[in-house]
């Protein structure tokens, strides 16, 4: 059959992982309790910063901000998986697919932007630390975290308007959960050469900006942490910046794992479980990250904890 719009296919199939239908009912509980962590655990990052009057700095307006921005990236892929694993379904809507295209893209650059936004808050903290309140105060703050969504709304939008191009042929299969931009590239039938280089150049713009934002701070975060002359204040100064220094790695690291791997591996379904790990265990890792190595969130849950018990 000759390719046809995309407006006029009613719907596209995901494949997801397996169609073994005993492994279904594993694979919804599996996802259905990572998703639920991942909720939870957010939620309760956000609301110990919002109990204690002590967390109300910038670092953790960032954090509240990121734990948000998970919860919403997982929520633009997984609820719909669980729904076709439950359903024993494989389709998706051609409104709901742009949805997802453009929701994923949103999230991903936001959560890239709000690290650097940390990035650069833990570079005045030790850089800069008399300056700090002054630099770092509520409308500087305020303002990073909006324009931050301005423009992870704008490369959504970049993702959204070059997708709805496409024209593809019938019963589109697509080999992942979700409807990943990649994917839809790979399987439109028309010439994919301007979209190709477009997601490559806003890839390296919205992905590579960021990226190097957050290591020339942490170059400079370390040059300054050597010239401390104590190891005691260094370790300290360096603390400070645990928790986000591993949710950096976590976060590119994976993500730049799964890309390149999609560029090299032939195999479709391990570029999905490889995807898995970007889109679904990433976030749920975060709180885990932030809540065990940060002493002044552990101290909040325990009286959140005890008030309750």
């Amino acid at each position: 059959m000759g390719p046809q719009n995309l407006t006029s296919v009613l719907e596209f199939h995901l494949l997801g992982f397996s169609d073994d239908l005993e492994l279904q009912p594993l694979l919804f509980g599996l996802f259905l309790t990572m998703y639920l962590v991942t909720v939870f655990g957010n939620l309760l990052i956000i609301l110990t910063v919002s109990f204690d009057f002590h967390l109300h700095t910038p670092m953790y307006f960032f954090l509240s901000n990121l734990s948000l921005a998970d919860i919403s990236f997982s929520t633009t892929t997984v609820p719909k998986m669980l729904v076709n694993l439950k359903t024993h379904s494989k389709s998706i809507t051609y409104a709901g697919c742009l949805t997802q295209v453009s929701s994923f893209s949103l999230f991903v650059c936001l959560d890239s932007l709000l690290l650097t936004v940390m990035a650069y808050d833990r570079f005045v903290a030790i850089c800069h630390p008399l300056h700090y309140p002054a630099i770092m105060n509520f409308h500087l703050c305020g303002l990073l975290v909006l324009v931050s969504f301005f423009v992870s709304l704008l490369d959504s939008q970049l993702h959204y308007l070059m997708m709805s191009q496409l024209t593809f042929c019938a019963d589109v299969e697509i080999p992942h959960f979700f409807c990943d931009p990649p994917q839809l590239l790979k399987l439109a039938c028309s010439d994919t050469s301007t979209n190709n280089i477009l997601i490559y150049f806003i890839g390296t713009i919205f992905g590579g900006v960021p990226l190097t934002g957050i290591l020339y701070s942490y170059t400079r975060i370390i040059s300054s942490i050597l010239r401390i002359s104590s190891s005691g204040l260094r370790y300290k100064a360096f603390s400070t910046c645990g928790s986000h220094l591993l949710a950096v790695c976590l976060f590119y690291g994976i993500g730049l794992g799964v890309y390149l791997g999609s560029s090299v591996s032939s195999s479709l379904r391990k570029e999905a479980v490889a995807s898995v790990m970007y889109t679904v265990v990433t976030p749920m890792l975060n709180p885990f990250i932030y809540s065990l190595r940060n002493s002044h969130i552990k101290n909040v849950l325990w009286r959140i904890v005890s008030r309750i018990a």
